[in-house]
């Protein structure tokens, strides 16, 4: 029989072992009564740009205001998604997720040209040279693209807000604004900058609260496969930000009285037939950017078409492109902006 101390202990041993899980459970009680909170909040995927003639898009949704500062800590590296990533933290205290690699361009300005039509895009920075303190001795993931002294070049900062807060990802054939105008003026966005990821997983709910009340904003969080060719290929350094696969690729495929189809986003390349699964996932998005009713992208050209030269060029500048990059960039954008605003 057990002494009234042995009892005491394996109350005791219970009751510590007990804490962590019921502490956990209240934890996902309190995400699930918030998510539920945010559920009732109104939804929204566009909002009226009655600006996009002064909209400034250089410095984007963040403007000259939120630009980066100059001092920088290291925080955590993360491994979601392909490209190699970590968050630093600034002498404000504002945190940042830096990006490196091919995409750090191209998202830069992606961002830039949904957010002028009145979509919502991330607050993102292109900077050419950035050093970060108390950097790893070593990287999973990047590592040849930082110097040892924590210095590296051609990178993309996305500020993190205050108050906002990510609750989930949507689905681009199940989210509240199917079939709406706004939904097909997206898909049309995505055609336009050849931005063919568009995995559900690149897609973010957040909540956010700026005197509206609260609000679940839809966006495309990760736009950095654009302007290169229309789908994954072989070598990758052609997918995005290359001006010579953005000026030959096809835009617009298939136009009739009521519909348009576009070429983004396409099939992978013969090369990912090795790699069934990916090259599955490619063929499964293709229907994206088909079927398109066609007053639906004319009222998206015309959206676009407010824009001015310089204000394009600017966006194309804000990443750090040559004046041949950013000429070339803008004159196809161009075009295809004077396509869908002629259907």
């Amino acid at each position: 029989m057990r002494t009234r101390k042995q009892q005491l202990a394996v109350f005791l041993t219970f009751l510590i072992l007990s804490l962590p899980v019921a502490g956990s459970e209240k934890k996902k009680a309190r995400l699930q009564e918030k998510k539920a909170e945010a559920a009732s909040a109104p939804a929204v995927l566009w909002r009226n740009p009655t600006d996009i003639a002064s909209r400034n898009l250089f410095y984007g949704p963040g403007g000259k205001e939120h630009q980066p500062h100059t001092k920088f800590t290291f925080l955590k590296e993360d491994l979601n998604g392909s490209n190699p990533k970590f968050d630093v933290r600034d002498e404000d205290g504002v945190k940042w997720r830096v990006k490196l690699g091919l995409e750090a361009r191209p998202e830069t300005v992606a961002t830039r040209i949904v957010w002028a039509v009145g979509y919502f895009a991330n607050e993102d920075y292109f900077l050419r040279d950035l050093h970060v303190d108390d950097m790893p001795f070593r990287l999973q993931r990047g590592q040849k693209l930082v110097t040892p002294d924590g210095s590296m070049r051609n990178v993309r900062l996305k500020r993190y807000l205050k108050g906002e807060e990510k609750i989930g990802e949507w689905d681009w054939s199940e989210d509240p604004f199917v079939n709406t105008r706004e939904l097909d003026g997206l898909k049309v966005m995505m055609a336009l900058i050849n931005n063919w990821d568009l995995k559900d997983e690149n897609n973010s709910i957040y909540e956010e609260d700026e005197g509206r009340g609260p609000e679940r904003i839809y966006m495309v969080s990760d736009l950095g496969a654009s302007f290169g060719t229309p789908g994954l290929t072989w070598p990758l350094k052609r997918t995005r930000g290359n001006v010579g696969t953005y000026h030959n690729s096809e835009f617009i495929t298939k136009v009739t009285p009521e519909y348009v189809d576009f070429r983004t986003p396409a099939a992978a390349s013969p090369y990912f037939w090795f790699t069934p699964k990916e090259y599955a996932l490619r063929l499964h998005l293709r229907w994206i950017g088909k079927h398109i009713p066609r007053d639906h992208a004319r009222w998206m050209g015309q959206l676009l078409a407010r824009l001015s030269p310089n204000q394009i060029r600017d966006a194309f500048r804000s990443a750090g492109y040559s004046p041949r990059e950013v000429e070339g960039f803008s004159s196809v954008l161009e075009d295809r902006i004077a396509e869908l605003s002629a259907l």
